[in-house]
């Protein structure tokens, strides 16, 4: 590379950022990846039903259905399930 090439090169990246700033840079960059794959694992997990077809799930329940995961101390007849997906 010819000197005054070097010479600029040298100088923006003097200014472009601080050396002390790459572990800052590394572990903000870190987190919003970390983030982003979270929250993609929560949006797309089994429980979460994006559908705008039953806008209202807890209209469809009857008196006798149970929608608790786990029920004490309660006698229900049968237990809701969301089958439209």
């Amino acid at each position: 590379m010819p000197a005054p090439q070097q010479n600029l090169r040298r100088s923006l990246m003097k200014n472009w950022f601080a050396v002390e700033a790459i572990p800052i840079y590394v572990i903000i960059g870190g987190v919003v990846v970390g983030a982003s794959w979270y929250l993609g694992r929560l949006a797309t997990g089994s429980q979460v039903v994006w559908t705008k077809k039953n806008p209202t799930p807890w209209n469809t329940i009857k008196q006798d259905e149970g929608t608790k995961l786990v029920t004490v101390n309660q006698k229900f007849e049968k237990s809701w399930s969301r089958d439209t997906l």
